[in-house]
């Protein structure tokens, strides 16, 4: 058996140019609201100051693949669900390399139909039975991801600190369909916050996307004003649900409710991102070597 590892995040766009095409392949042949695309431009401009790359998405993640690869002994490919290299393109590399295994994990370790579900199928279509397969559906309950980010939580801790762990929101819908992605998410939380000893602490969602219907909720913008109402003034962001810097970090956390917690007179700050750091890796390393050793059920 060879074995090779297909390393899943959802990309980025390098250059200012790219930012249409990238939110086009988001919105899947979608109308595009042109208004939207702006902001997006606009936040992109921002964060990237003129320079390319304008996210460091793409670049951590291919620090991320390196790392891992050394630790595992296993080729490691990338492949994005929204940029390229595309999903189907690290298969048909891993696949031209010999592999007859391919192990296949997301950079996000909680569970969504709306998430994972649609990474596993790009995966299993691309390998299309030509290799055994193993997929890692969830990994929120992994206490080496419990011990990184109790550990950087640590570090940034105030005795008077509130810690409010957050994620990417998804349309409200998925709960009535038994989606387990809050359910997980508040999981990991409270582990999180268990190892760190913290007990001040609640959740809030983030980074709704405007399409018309509910989203999970509360917003985080939302959550810092009800913090204050309640006489909280210092504020400490796990975003529990990323483990890579990108827009939703750099823009929704560092610009937005940094922008809203000056507003309501709170201090805040958030987490450094686990990244490509060798002990985060090292989670990713202990995934890949468990999954491999046992056939994926799916």
């Amino acid at each position: 058996m060879t074995t090779a590892v297909v390393l899943m995040a959802y990309g980025s766009p390098d250059r200012l140019e790219d930012v249409p095409a990238y939110y086009a392949d988001i919105r899947g042949g979608r109308a595009v609201r042109p208004e939207l695309l702006d902001d997006l431009v606009a936040r992109y401009r921002a964060l990237g100051i003129g320079r390319d790359p304008v996210s460091p998405l793409n670049a951590v993640t291919e620090a991320t693949r390196a790392r891992l690869e050394e630790a595992t002994g296993v080729p490691v490919f990338t492949g994005m669900r929204h940029w390229e290299p595309r999903i189907g393109e690290a298969v048909e590399r891993a696949l031209a390399g010999g592999a007859t295994t391919l192990v296949g994990l997301v950079l996000a370790p909680h569970w969504s139909s709306l998430s994972i579900a649609k990474y596993r199928r790009l995966f299993d279509d691309a390998v299309a039975g030509r290799a055994d397969t193993r997929f890692v559906e969830r990994w929120g309950d992994d206490p080496g991801l419990h011990e990184v980010l109790a550990d950087r939580l640590e570090r940034v801790l105030r005795p008077e600190s509130h810690v409010v762990f957050t994620a990417h929101s998804l349309p409200a819908r998925i709960v009535a369909d038994g989606d387990p992605y809050r359910d997980e998410l508040l999981a990991t939380s409270a582990a999180v916050a268990g190892r760190a000893g913290v007990r001040d602490w609640s959740f809030s969602f983030q980074s709704e996307s405007a399409t018309g219907e509910p989203w999970l909720g509360p917003d985080i913008l939302d959550h810092l004003g009800a913090l204050a109402a309640a006489g909280v003034r210092d504020v400490v962001v796990c975003p529990v649900g990323f483990v890579s810097d990108h827009l939703e970090i750099r823009w929704d956390i560092d610009v937005e409710a940094v922008e809203r917690a000056r507003e309501l007179g709170l201090a805040l700050r958030r987490i450094e991102m686990p990244n490509a750091d060798p002990a985060f890796v090292d989670v990713l390393a202990g995934l890949v070597r468990r999954a491999a050793a046992v056939p994926s059920a799916g």
